[in-house]
């Protein structure tokens, strides 16, 4: 019997096997970018080299029973880049664009961005090729205990410790501590970050993404003599992470111009009252048809002319083909990897201001590392003192990127990738070769 679910991914499904194939390759652009920050860093060609490479490449097999009582065979992966600096860290997505290149990249990307706010863990990441929305709460269970069976021995609170992703949330990192847990014998809640608060999660984490991206975005504005309060911004994608800048944006005074989701946009220059959208969209699971807004599509929001637009959702989204047309005065990344390492020469020519997303966007994994020690401990801090700590930390780690990039007269992401790889490198340099 062959499932809707596996028509669904026969689209992607070209090369070898049932691997899905992507027509644009974001670990090149890690190599590009990390290219470009060598060229000014001149570290060691040897400990460069060994930079490049990912740690462990891991694909698995992870056969799950639907509920019709078929038996479906989906793809995982877990990619772990470097853990010279602590135990890899990085976030389980469901999708059903997911391969391993992307997941190399997206290690990569955390092994840069965890090094570039300075906090002890290496770079990972994980995936299964699947489309959530097309299965059940019990076979997105089942699909992530066995996925977690798989992966049981390379993954821990010393090795390696998943979070949430695109597709994934608290509830699947609970699935996620209970089977290695179960596994284990007893209760390891350290294992995995973005649980629920009754599990040892943290207070404040579900907006951590976006209030990282807050405060990026205001220390952004203030280096530039502007004020958050009044700037016109364009949010794409309304998930965890775009509804959440979106929000606080809008509690501070910023102008939301114009939000989108997977299905298109809506646009009002007098500004969206983000509240009522974020209902609306519950209610209805879209946005369209949002009173007092007009209808936009993904491609013209990303070109619409504003202070700040901030694209949220997937990698790639701004590239050659659309870089030229993007009006905005500054980009601050909230997804990973949404500019091509093309459109940022682009860019960068048009004088458009980019905040990468190992910057902007590591608020995520800067509370993650917060639950992180408050499991290892079993002491848990008030939401305020979390809130607290992220701004104390994301702001700091602007400031270093921010004169890194003055000091060597490069761009921001540049100025980001020599801080990042200059401590990776450092790390590597000091532990010297096990042989």
């Amino acid at each position: 019997m062959v499932s809707s679910q596996r028509k669904r991914q026969e689209p992607l499904q070209q090369g070898f096997g049932n691997l899905p194939q992507p027509i644009h390759d974001p670990f090149s652009d890690v190599m590009q970018q990390l290219d470009r920050a060598a060229a000014v860093l001149r570290p060691d060609p040897d400990l460069l080299e060994k930079v490049r490479y990912p740690k462990r490449q891991v694909i698995v097999s992870i056969p799950v029973q639907m509920d019709d009582g078929h038996l479906e065979v989906f793809t995982g992966y877990r990619v772990l880049h470097d853990n010279s600096r602590g135990p890899g860290k990085g976030g389980i997505r469901y999708h059903p664009g997911v391969n391993l290149s992307e997941v190399k990249a997206l290690a990569a990307w955390m092994a840069w961005k965890c090094a570039v706010v300075d906090i002890p863990f290496g770079g990972a990441k994980g995936g299964v090729t699947c489309d959530p929305a097309q299965l059940s709460t019990s076979e997105l269970e089942r699909l992530t205990r066995r996925y977690i069976a798989e992966i049981f021995e390379i993954i821990g609170p010393t090795i390696d410790i998943p979070a949430p992703d695109v597709g994934t949330n608290a509830q699947v990192m609970a699935w996620v501590m209970d089977t290695f847990s179960m596994r284990k014998g007893y209760v390891e809640p350290g294992v995995v970050t973005g649980k629920p608060i009754a599990l040892g999660g943290s207070s404040g984490r579900v907006e951590a993404t976006g209030r990282g991206l807050l405060f990026t975005t205001r220390e952004l504005l203030k280096s530039l003599g502007r004020a958050l309060v009044g700037a016109r911004v364009v949010v794409q994608g309304f998930g965890n992470v775009g509804s959440n800048v979106a929000k606080l944006l809008h509690a501070h005074g910023a102008k939301i111009i114009a939000i989108s989701d997977v299905n298109g946009g809506i646009f009002n220059p007098e500004g969206i009252d983000i509240p009522t959208a974020i209902n609306f969209s519950a209610e209805h699971r879209s946005l369209a048809g949002f009173p007092k807004s007009e209808p936009i599509d993904n491609a013209s929001l990303l070109e619409l002319p504003c202070d700040v637009l901030i694209p949220a959702a997937l990698d790639g989204v701004i590239n050659e083909e659309n870089a030229a047309r993007i009006r905005a005065n500054a980009i601050v990344e909230g997804a990973n990897g949404p500019t091509t390492a093309e459109a940022d020469l682009i860019l960068n020519d048009r004088k458009v201001l980019v905040v990468p997303d190992i910057l902007a966007n590591a608020g995520g994994v800067v509370v993650s590392y917060f639950e992180w020690v408050q499991d290892r401990y079993a002491y848990f801090w008030k939401e305020q003192e979390v809130n607290d700590r992220l701004e104390e930390l994301m702001c700091h780690s602007f400031r270093d990127v921010l004169e890194t990039s003055t000091r060597y007269n490069v761009d921001m992401r540049t100025g980001a990738y020599v801080l990042a790889v200059a401590r990776i490198i450092e790390a590597n340099r000091l532990r010297g070769l096990y042989a």
